[in-house]
């Protein structure tokens, strides 16, 4: 059993999906919750089906006149390999604060966020934006990388079968493979390590420059 096999699956964080931290006394990033679910999704199936979350607890926690702090103990469950697992962490949120500039805050949207902020802690412990919270998102190559590896996720590739053709073009034609994988790279915008993880839209331009050279004489 491959301990690290979903931790590495959901790891890497779409950079469209990462927003800077605001309202807090440190800097940093954090992912968008609405993509976080949408992943969890894609790995477990169906909130509600595949996942859940529930609140077991929730409370505010007042700390003077006007300084209120809303508490949830928040459990995320998710069916891996026909079991039921668990997950439970604590998400927090100030629910009435004063401002820098004197006035009087109350968050309406406190509850609710203490909630998401549970969940995301959850998830993250099985890996999810692990790169955020894990401080690789500091350094700007692995963002570069995080993009590319975002778009081959969501890409589609070639099929079994369209791959063996142009492996059999490959060698009919006696092509360099790398040479050949170069171009598609250049093609797509990413890099394409094998004929196998082809782009399904690099087959038809391939095919078509592949059965060109074998017109051509020797």
């Amino acid at each position: 059993m491959d301990n690290m096999k979903l931790w590495q699956s959901v790891s890497v964080t779409d950079p469209k999906a990462v927003k800077p931290i605001t309202g807090k006394q440190y800097k940093g990033n954090s992912p968008k919750p609405y993509w976080i679910i949408q992943r969890a999704t894609e790995t477990f199936g169906p909130c509600g089906q595949g996942w859940g979350v529930q609140v077991l607890d929730e409370r505010f926690e007042r700390f003077g006149e006007h300084e209120a702090l809303h508490v949830a103990k928040v459990r995320v469950w998710y069916m891996r390999d026909n079991q039921r697992c668990e997950i439970e962490q604590m998400g927090q949120t100030r629910a009435a604060y004063m401002s820098a500039a004197g006035k009087h805050i109350v968050d309406e949207d406190a509850p609710k966020k203490s909630v998401t902020d549970g969940m995301v802690k959850c998830l993250s412990m099985l890996g999810f934006a692990g790169d955020i919270f894990s401080g690789r998102w500091d350094d700007s190559k692995y963002v570069e990388w995080a993009s590319e590896e975002t778009r081959r996720r969501e890409t589609p590739l070639i099929s079994a079968e369209q791959a063996a053709e142009i492996k059999q073009l490959l060698q009919d034609t006696q092509s360099d493979t790398k040479k050949f994988l170069a171009w598609v790279s250049k093609g797509c915008g990413m890099t394409v390590a094998s004929v196998d993880e082809m782009p399904a839209d690099a087959y038809t331009p391939s095919v078509k420059s592949l059965k060109e050279k074998q017109k051509v004489p020797a």
